[in-house]
């Protein structure tokens, strides 16, 4: 699990639970249930880090909670 902040949320569109990292920019997955989306996701992250990481860019460090409710 990584420790980036993660929202998930319905979307009609697609018929699916969506789960975005705000803070690796592009990075989302879907999924037909909250937990699913969460765990497709996290795989997700692992490959955005891969991928930045073999392009030479820099990998933003996870700051958590960014916005407050």
């Amino acid at each position: 699990m990584s420790k980036y902040e993660v929202i998930i949320y319905w979307s009609k569109d697609d018929d699916a639970f969506i789960a975005e990292v705000p803070e690796l920019p592009g990075c989302a997955a879907d999924g037909p249930t909250r937990a699913v989306a969460l765990k497709n996701v996290d795989v997700i992250v692992k490959e955005w880090i891969e991928t930045a990481k073999s392009l030479g860019r820099p990998i933003p460090e996870p700051k958590g909670r960014l916005v407050f409710a």
